[in-house]
């Protein structure tokens, strides 16, 4: 028998879904203002599917430029915290059209590749996955989401505010 050692292959990025992801991203965020209008820096609103509560979404703007926001995504449920309630940090970039994660409960930077095993046990493409839950996350919003009377607008990359559609 020949020793022949294994490799592991190295985690490549694809870029391709990546970006995919974070466009859809920032229509689905576009979307969501759409939906609710108004002139503050914290979008809110309840999930309800059929009679059943599942929390409340809160969407807060923590920096503004010019091309860029920074937005602290959390959902809160009040029965108990059986789950971990998601608090990601998303970066919004206006100019290019694309929302991707940044952050996850306020602490740790998400790193676009990952060596594996590493002592967190992060995925290779945690970034990918990341963002992927925020655009599954972000229909389910558009989908379920019951919009309160407050809300934040985000301008679009050439600085013109959507008019709020009849719901």
């Amino acid at each position: 028998m020949s020793a022949v050692t294994l490799r592991r292959q190295r985690y490549v990025p694809d870029l391709q879904r990546l970006g995919a992801l974070c466009e859809g991203n920032y229509q689905r965020l576009r979307r969501l203002r759409r939906v609710q209008g108004g002139d503050t820096d914290v979008l809110q609103f309840d999930l309800h599917r059929e009679a059943h509560y599942l929390g409340r979404v809160s969407i807060s703007v923590l920096q503004q430029t010019r091309y860029t926001e920074t937005l602290l995504l959390e959902q809160v449920h009040n029965s108990g915290r059986w789950l971990n309630n998601p608090e990601l940090t998303v970066r919004v970039y206006h100019d290019a059209s694309m929302a991707e994660v940044i952050s996850f409960y306020g602490n740790r930077q998400v790193a676009a590749v990952n060596d594996y095993p590493n002592r967190f046990m992060h995925h290779p493409d945690e970034k990918v996955q990341l963002n992927g839950f925020v655009a599954d996350w972000l229909d389910y919003c558009l989908r379920f989401g019951h919009v309160t009377p407050d809300s934040s607008p985000w301008r679009s990359a050439d600085g013109v505010e959507d008019q709020a559609p009849a719901r």
